[in-house]
């Protein structure tokens, strides 16, 4: 069917396609979330490692090895350390009490080794912070097995039922010593456990990769821009789809891209063959079809033509059939989806063609300012054109979550079938408003307004700065009753969106790179999508082409 077929061209941009922010001139607040470059990756390490470092008094490899114990959520360690006290290091596996990082045996020119049982001379050994003292081969050959094996964060002492992590800076010096690359491929499994292991740190998932990071200090429910442009949803890495909840855009995208509606056209205007049970679509007036395979059968009953007027078989006589039951619930089922979708994708339609008004609107403001002598202010006209794109987004998105509210949807067994109804329409008003005015306001910035003399000139800046403000409450209004009225009266499942912000996403500072050598072997580069892929989006906004990236395997390499 035409209109479920969603081609690579429908669902793609340019990198540049509806991002207006670099136009604006009002004052965007400053950013809480962070972009994390190569460059800036050790200093936005250390930032959470002095922090442990200087509450616990302890040193970087055990700050270190406590923060990937509880996944480098520093507030966490604050909490546990109140709670439990130094119960916080055992459970994260350090000792604090240290040992001299040599030999026990200080008396001794040599030693016999508990693992190989082998007499070695004591400088030939290692002691770690637990006590436990083995030769330095055993030891080397046994960090080399744990780092092939990926527990490279986390490498245990070998001595039995010991749970002390071993310091780090052993570990890389014995490794070192026997293969230079595999220490060096240590440090940055280390270093990368701050974006792999951390809650609060994500990869951008741009393709091509951009090798940036993104952390955010406070809510995981929001939506951020990274420095390369590309906006995304932090919690499901997919494009920013706000109001839509991360689960109905996952469900709104799958029903779009696979074949449940092709199944559902199947149903409403084929009947299965009584002998081959393939689909066949009637073609003529006759209610006496062939298939294929050359059986004959009745449309109305579906049953073998030969079986017409005998046994008392008649298509005439009125018998339950849920099967007519079915294809009118898969027919209605199915309108109701064309409604949706239409109405989603004719406004993505819309705001890709809107794109090219930045276009159209430089070449007005190069007119204008060639007519008037003195300099003219023109943020009203790029805040107008940002808040129809900001608008036409969420209205666009609105369409999927609408879908799966109502009808057989989230609110079918929340409440009942009256106070659905009036949710419906309170939401659909919404919705009516907010396209309304986008719509005024779309055609008000496509109006010819440099051409006109001054007086409707400015009557038409004045309305394109109404409307702009007037779109804002819109949207504004529209998250609270999605909050509120909707969302809001679920039990059975819990949908959050990310809040509504008067600027958009919020596109995420940098943090200052720190130079080491650390950084300059640590390279961020994404791996080859494998089959366990997460489906994700390319792009500024918008229903973009699919895409595949691997958010297990990314890696610093």
């Amino acid at each position: 069917m035409e209109h479920n077929q969603s081609s690579d061209d429908e669902y793609s941009h340019s990198d540049d396609d509806y991002n207006f922010n670099d136009e604006l001139h009002f004052s965007e607040p400053s950013s809480s979330n962070k972009v994390i470059r190569k460059e800036s990756l050790l200093a936005a390490q250390r930032e959470d490692l002095q922090k442990v470092m200087d509450l616990l008094f302890v040193k970087e490899h055990h700050a270190r090895t406590i923060l990937i114990h509880y996944r480098w959520n520093v507030e966490k360690v604050f909490m546990v350390f109140v709670e439990k006290g130094n119960e916080l290091y055992a459970e994260a596996g350090i000792t604090v009490k240290e040992h001299d990082g040599q030999s026990l045996f200080q008396n001794s020119s040599n030693v016999t080794c508990d693992i190989c049982i082998e007499e070695v001379s004591a400088i030939e050994t290692t002691t770690m912070d637990c006590g436990h003292c083995y030769c330095n081969n055993c030891w080397t050959e046994h960090f080399i097995v744990k780092i092939n094996e990926g527990q490279s964060r986390r490498v245990r002492c070998m001595a039995e039922k010991c749970n002390e992590v071993c310091d780090e800076g052993k570990v890389k010096s014995l490794v070192s010593a026997r293969d230079p690359v595999l220490a060096e491929k240590f440090d940055c499994f280390l270093l990368q456990s701050y974006i792999d292991d951390n809650k609060k740190v994500k990869w951008c998932p741009s393709i091509p990769h951009c090798g940036n990071a993104i952390r955010v200090e406070d809510d995981q429910y929001c939506e951020v821009e990274c420095a390369c442009g590309l906006q995304f949803c932090f919690n499901c890495s997919a494009e920013a789809h706000s109001p839509c909840s991360c689960l109905i855009w996952e469900l709104w995208h799958k029903k779009c891209m696979d074949e449940s509606e092709t199944v559902n056209w199947i149903t409403v205007n084929t009947k299965p063959c009584p002998h081959c049970h393939k689909p066949v679509e009637k073609n003529g007036g006759c209610n006496r079809v062939r298939c294929i395979c050359g059986q004959a059968f009745c449309w109305i009953c579906g049953c073998d033509y030969a079986w017409h007027g005998t046994q008392g078989h008649s298509c005439v006589r009125y018998k339950d059939d849920y099967h007519a039951v079915n294809t009118e619930q898969a027919r209605t089922e199915l309108l109701r989806y064309i409604h949706y979708h239409n109405r989603f994708q004719a406004h993505i339609d819309s705001l890709r063609a809107e794109y090219k008004l930045k276009g159209t609107t430089r070449y007005k403001i190069s007119f204008l300012d060639a007519k008037k002598t003195d300099s003219m202010n023109f943020s009203w006209l790029f805040d107008g054109l940002y808040r129809l794109s900001r608008s036409r987004r969420i209205l666009s998105y609105s369409y999927p979550l609408g879908y799966y509210m109502f009808g057989n949807g989230l609110l079918k067994d929340e409440m009942p079938k009256n106070i659905r109804i009036m949710k419906q329409n309170l939401f659909e008003d919404q919705q009516e408003q907010l396209e309304l005015i986008v719509e005024q306001l779309s055609m008000c910035l496509e109006l010819p307004f440099h051409e006109y003399p001054e007086y409707k000139f400015v009557e038409t800046k004045i309305k394109i700065i109404d409307l702009s403000g007037i779109a804002d409450k819109c949207c504004k209004r529209l998250y609270e009753c999605i909050g509120n009225e909707l969302l809001g009266e679920l039990h059975q499942a819990v949908h959050i969106i990310a809040p509504y912000r008067a600027y958009g996403v919020e596109r995420a500072s940098e943090i200052p790179s720190e130079s080491s050598d650390e950084n300059e072997r640590c390279v961020a580069r994404p791996c080859h999508p494998s089959s366990s892929s997460q489906d994700l989006y390319e792009g500024n906004g918008g229903p973009l082409k699919r895409v595949k990236i691997d958010e297990e395997e990314s890696r610093w390499v």
